[in-house]
């Protein structure tokens, strides 16, 4: 087999690459972090100092406003219903006439009542009468005394009779005063079920109308039974303040627990809360969804970042911290809690030290950063 023989100028091409190889600079810089080179620019984060100050401990759950108290109005006689004092909507206080039903029907049951007491309290008078008579003639001889047991018991009759005529009297009395219809509480009406010219029987199954005391209103909301035992030992302490805000609205109602229930729901694992607002600006509203906070406690040094700067990984939560030669580190962090815009953490970080809170994504441990002017102004304030 011939042998191959390279020529002059494939030599001299061999020879050039290799003499740039290694003459060419290193790029790693002497002692730079891993992953870090002189050719790799810096990048540009925002910042923010780790915080120490008192943070609220809350507990933050959806609840529902309530009446509280609501009454259903039904009329408890049957009549003609010939008036309505009020308006659908209307606010009404207690005592006030709602109602008027047609009372003539009423008023002549009344005095067929007081008729018959009238002429039953006479006959038992006259027997009465008769009844001492009577006796004078059995003590004397005269008469037999079975008479004389016979007319006492006439007397005793019609006695009983008349405290019967008294009784229909004062029913009849009630179910006259049942003509008219107040507002047992105050409170705000709904819509009118009934109007003016219909037969109203008693006791129907259609009300005429539902009375919602809003003013104080009642927020009902349920929590976790992991943090029973917790709101019981700061409730013992003193009443727990409660907000409830609307949706839409950055305005919080402030209230007091009021209730709490005398058993856990395990098909939930919740147990029911409520707490009690005065409402006098009518802000919230029976059946409307809220966001609610208990606040338990507050804790006065507090280590805060904000939330933005805690990212989620495989091994959990973690932060970027910045060193001193404006690297970054990647340190697991342990979160206690959020509120809002800013997270308690537990462990892992100290107060004084940077965090990167924008930027993450071009990030790995030992990364040369850059600061953004607004992220810097941040920290200085």
């Amino acid at each position: 087999m011939k042998r191959l023989q390279p020529s002059p100028a494939s030599l001299c091409v061999l020879l050039a690459a290799f003499w740039c190889a290694a003459c060419a600079p290193d790029d790693t810089a002497p002692g730079a972090p891993a992953g870090e080179t002189r050719g790799q620019p810096a990048v540009p984060v925002a910042i923010a100092k780790v915080v120490q100050k008192p943070m609220p401990i809350e507990i933050r759950v959806i609840g529902s406003a309530e009446a509280y108290s609501t009454v259903t109005i039904r009329a408890q006689t049957t009549g003609q219903l010939v008036k309505v004092n009020f308006r659908e909507g209307d606010e009404v206080t207690r005592g006030q006439v709602l109602f008027e039903m047609d009372r003539r029907p009423l008023e002549a049951a009344l005095q067929q009542a007081q008729a018959n007491l009238e002429r039953d309290m006479a006959q038992a008078a006259n027997a009465a009468v008769q009844s001492k008579r009577l006796q004078d003639l059995v003590e004397r001889g005269i008469a037999p005394r079975e008479q004389a047991d016979t007319s006492r018991t006439a007397v005793a009759a019609l006695n009983a009779t008349v405290n019967a005529d008294r009784a229909a009297v004062e029913n009849a009395q009630v179910q006259l005063q049942y003509a008219t219809i107040t507002a047992p509480i105050s409170g705000r009406t709904g819509a009118l079920m009934v109007h003016e010219g219909n037969l109203v029987r008693a006791n129907d199954t259609i009300p005429l109308v539902t009375i919602n005391q809003v003013s104080p209103v009642s927020v009902s909301f349920a929590i976790p039974e992991s943090r029973l035992t917790e709101l019981n030992r700061y409730r013992a302490q003193g009443s727990l303040r409660v907000l409830a805000t609307p949706p839409n609205d950055e305005v919080p109602s402030v209230g007091q627990i009021a209730f709490v229930d005398n058993s856990v729901d395990q098909n939930t694992g919740t147990i029911r809360i409520k707490g009690t607002f005065p409402n006098t600006d009518r802000r919230l509203w029976p059946g409307q969804f809220v966001n609610v906070v208990v606040t338990l406690t507050t804790d006065p040094e507090a280590v805060v970042v904000p939330s933005v700067a805690v990212q989620d990984g495989q091994q959990g939560p973690y932060v970027f911290t910045v060193k001193d030669d404006q690297t970054v580190e990647m340190r697991p962090v342990k979160v206690a809690r959020t509120r809002g815009v800013e997270t308690v953490v537990a462990g892992g970080l100290q107060a004084g030290e940077t965090v990167v809170t924008d930027g993450h994504l071009r990030l790995v441990p030992g990364t040369r950063i850059s600061f953004k002017t607004s992220s810097v102004e941040q920290v200085a304030q």
